[in-house]
């Protein structure tokens, strides 16, 4: 059974951004309806032995996430990201709204990051509600489930696939609350107060904690966690973040797909494939 490299992706504002191993593609509609694509390499941060160790490799991945959307902008004409749109400002403004309320008048330390952590996400989750962006996502989950099932031939059917995907960043969110949320207390509990430095580290390691979490969730789906973790996702998912894409807009999706096939070497041939 061929076996093919496991594949990213990420929902832009008018079109879709995918990644594999080495390489990343994105095919993005302009105001006049005309669609661009372009690929390129990735920047690497999982190398050498960082990438092999717990909690670090986590954060590793998701800086390499972040790391190429600058790339992406700069390449890729009239390429928009989702958090670009006004309701991402309105949703940090509530979410510091949030956390200065909570630290007012919520008296347990516990009580008061956890609603800090919730409302970090919150500019996230408007982002995608109500935006095309939400399109792009199911776009995104539906041309991946279709690759993961049959390889890149399967993308005929990438249409009939559900809107949601076991593996979305949404199954991030109530790891990330958790862990974020106990990285927190435990910096409250230092006998000095903690530098920007210590918060950032308490960041990058809860957000690995959060990735390794999501890994065993993957790996053990019948465990009671798991099956908590993966629902909290996919109400997410089906209720705020992902609409029903158009046949047109699945072939956007469908020319991010195959752009980023040919950079990373991924053949349509079974026999061939890498």
């Amino acid at each position: 059974m061929t076996t093919y490299p496991r594949l990213g992706g990420m929902a832009l504002a008018n079109g879709l951004l995918v990644h594999g191993p080495g390489h990343w593609a994105a095919a993005v509609r302009a105001p006049d309806g005309s669609v661009t694509v372009r690929s390129g390499a990735k920047p690497r941060l999982v190398v050498g032995p960082l990438g092999a160790v717990p909690l670090v490799r986590g954060a590793l991945r998701l800086g390499e996430a972040i790391a190429v959307l600058p790339v992406v902008r700069m390449r890729t004409p009239h390429a928009r990201f989702a958090m670009e749109r006004p309701a991402t400002g309105v949703g940090m403004l509530l979410s510091m709204a949030a956390s200065a309320l909570a630290r007012r008048h919520l008296r347990s330390p516990l009580a008061q990051e956890t609603v800090a952590a919730v409302g970090g996400l919150l500019p996230a989750m408007l982002s995608l509600r109500g935006s095309q962006a939400a399109m792009w996502h199911a776009v995104e989950h539906k041309s991946i489930a279709a690759y993961e099932e049959g390889g890149p031939r399967g993308l005929v059917h990438a249409a009939d696939h559900p809107k949601e995907h076991e593996r979305c960043g949404s199954n991030l969110v109530l790891p990330l609350v958790a862990t974020s949320t106990i990285a927190n207390v435990l910096l409250r509990r230092l006998p000095v107060r903690p530098g920007t430095g210590a918060r950032a580290a308490a960041a990058g390691l809860g957000a690995g904690a959060a990735v390794e979490l999501m890994g065993f969730t993957l790996r053990h789906p019948e465990h009671p966690v798991s099956r908590v973790v993966a629902a909290t996702g996919h109400f997410i998912q089906a209720r705020f973040v992902t609409r029903e894409p158009s046949a047109g807009d699945m072939v956007v999706g469908l020319r991010a797909m195959h752009e980023l096939f040919a950079a990373e070497g991924i053949s349509h041939d079974p026999d061939g494939a890498s």
